[in-house]
């Protein structure tokens, strides 16, 4: 079995939804030599998360957004965690609801994404500055 492993600095983005799918796959050129395998995407960040959605139209990432500030807004009195700034905690929280990877079969040297799949990193602060991942990558 085939194991590598890969870190990756996304640069800043503004806070949304991002469509880094070809990020990861150029920063992992050993992709290409598997034709079974599996490939976890970890962001090491508590402010930012990852999910697969949608790909092609890019309401969807802007209803995303809608939607997560409605369920963690800002300001709430109830907030103790302030001190960073009032988009920090509802960031936590979002990132904790979406999660910190995921994980795409390898198949035949690519990512078996669905045609209208893509990986997201949701960025959650209005400047998180720039982004690390980890991406490991196992297979035949």
């Amino acid at each position: 079995m085939k194991v590598f492993q890969y870190a990756l600095k996304l640069r800043p983005h503004p806070r949304g939804f991002h469509l880094i799918t070809q990020d990861v796959v150029h920063a992992c050129p050993d992709i290409a030599h598997v034709k079974a395998g599996m490939c976890s995407v970890f962001i090491q960040h508590t402010s930012a998360s990852l999910t697969i959605n949608e790909n092609a139209d890019p309401t969807v990432r802007r209803d995303f957004e809608t939607y997560f500030n409605k369920i963690a807004p800002e300001n709430d009195p109830d907030y103790q965690h302030t001190d960073e700034g009032p988009d920090d905690m509802p960031a936590h929280l979002k990132a904790a609801m979406l999660g910190t990877s995921v994980t795409i079969p390898i198949r035949n040297g690519r990512l078996a994404l669905g045609t209208w799949q893509g990986i997201y990193l949701c960025e959650h602060r209005d400047y998180g500055g720039a982004r690390h991942l980890l991406i490991t990558g196992w297979g035949e």
